[in-house]
């Protein structure tokens, strides 16, 4: 078994971009207290004598100014219970595999990690799992955290990990192209509303309404969601070739057909080979997860003011999952540290708390996990916050609208799930809509090669 989890970490690797959503860094907090430069480290200066020292790893630089900045918090609300982390960025891989090193040696781990969504799997595989069931610290936040980010960190009922935000799959149309286009977003209800748009827009102007993606699959799992369908069977074996899956990949592949759709450089709107692209206005619509705010303001800023976050479309008005999550990191605490309870119950507050989820609105542009500070107007509509300055809607009004159907799929949270990613996004789309492949023919395939993988 840890041959097999050392094999999913690396497979795992190949596909971690497509799935991370928060981003990931190798540098250092400049905002951190002191730095360590030869250990890479940065930590807290805090006063007191009665101070417990927590290690936190992350591949994310971002994370480190937040949680110091949240621990602060933590420590003005709790003098008797002060905590000083010290924390470590580094590479994606190298953080991941170095934590699985240490959990498997039992030497050398850190108090706190975060683990991305593709990865997680892997940490939660073993019968004996290194990691804090973390019931207990979720159970203040609970009854406001959005159940399905929750679930994807979660083996057998227990949840190990703390989301960092929803990554509720909207739909981000430029309202400039689409009115020369003589398309009203506002009327797009439906996937065949969808298709009809997109096919009238592409004839009128030329240009290109959405995207098929090659190297993410952000629209095929909001859809198979949308279907009730899923990457393996109710007793968890493998099932990439089913007719869910083949009937999704039709319907995308006959808008593609049809001009409703065309692959973008990089395959996917999370690319910096596809930002120029979108920026310039040669595709209209960008079906994806919320944090995709960020990118907008971060690599796309000429369409300040040009683009309206909406609901995506669905199959019908009896769908019991409207949209998904996507992407994520969760927070992990490691279970033989000494000090896992308080640990645990500070980076609750630190993920789940109000106060942090506004900031995760106010500084990172993501959606809340915790949906009591969604109807804040005075958070969600500053009229200073640089995401509310950019897009020409209210992004909570449609957050809002899809609340109650945020769905997740099963086989995100089953040790298969990077193996399948992986699969997906390296053969399955570009064969289909970059070659043309015949799509059974090549789930088909995909399901002999996952099969012929897990059972070696």
């Amino acid at each position: 078994m840890k041959k097999r989890l050392l094999s999913l970490l690396l497979t795992a690797s190949l596909a971690a971009g497509l799935l991370a959503g928060c981003g990931s860094s190798a540098g250092k907090s400049k905002d951190a207290d002191s730095v360590d430069e030869a250990g890479g480290k940065t930590a807290m200066s805090v006063e007191g004598d009665d101070v417990t020292t927590l290690n936190v790893w992350t591949f994310i630089e971002l994370h480190q100014k937040f949680y110091t900045t949240m621990a602060e918090k933590w420590n003005e609300a709790h003098p008797d219970k002060k905590v000083k982390l010290v924390l470590s960025n580094m590479q994606y891989d190298d953080m991941h595999n170095k934590l699985s090193l240490a959990l498997e040696s039992g030497k050398g781990a850190p108090d706190i990690a975060d683990i991305e969504l593709g990865k997680f799997p892997s940490f939660t595989a073993e019968k004996d799992i290194k990691l804090l069931d973390l019931t207990d610290a979720i159970a203040p936040y609970k009854d406001d955290v959005v159940q399905s980010r929750l679930d994807i960190y979660t083996k057998d009922g227990k949840p190990y990990g703390l989301p960092t935000h929803v990554g509720t799959t909207v739909a981000f149309y430029n309202t400039d192209l689409l009115q020369e286009g003589g398309i009203d977003y506002t009327a797009i209800k439906t996937w065949d509303d969808f298709k009809k748009a997109g096919i009238a827009y592409h004839e009128k102007t030329g240009k290109e309404f959405a995207c098929a993606e090659t190297t993410a699959s952000w629209m095929v799992n909001l859809m198979l969601a949308q279907k009730g369908g899923d990457y393996l069977k109710e007793d968890g074996s493998l099932d990439v070739n089913n007719a869910k899956v083949a009937e999704v990949l039709h319907i995308i592949k006959d808008m593609q057909d049809a001009g409703a759709l065309a692959t973008v450089p990089g395959g996917q709107p999370d690319n910096e080979e596809a930002y120029p692209h979108y920026n310039d206005g040669e595709f209209a619509v960008q079906i994806m997860p919320f944090w995709q705010t960020s990118r907008f303001t971060s690599y796309m800023k000429d369409l300040k003011g040009k683009i309206a976050i909406a609901p995506v479309p669905k199959f019908g008005d009896s769908d019991a999952t409207w949209t998904i999550g996507g992407g994520g990191t969760g927070t992990a605490v490691v279970a033989s540290s000494p000090n896992a309870e308080l640990a645990a119950e500070v980076m609750a507050f630190v993920k789940l708390s109000p106060d942090a989820n506004k900031e995760v609105w106010n500084v990172l542009g993501f959606d809340p996990v915790n949906t009591s500070v969604w109807t804040d107007k005075d958070l969600t509509e500053n009229p200073d916050n640089q995401f509310v300055q950019f897009f020409n809607t209210k992004p909570f009004d449609t957050l809002l609208t899809m609340q109650d159907g945020i769905g997740s799929l099963k086989s995100l949270q089953d040790e298969k799930a990077p193996s399948i990613n992986n699969v997906m996004v390296t053969e399955v789309l570009t064969n289909i809509f970059d070659n043309g492949a015949d799509i059974q023919q090549t789930l088909d395939d995909a399901q002999s090669e996952l099969e012929n993988e897990f059972a070696s």
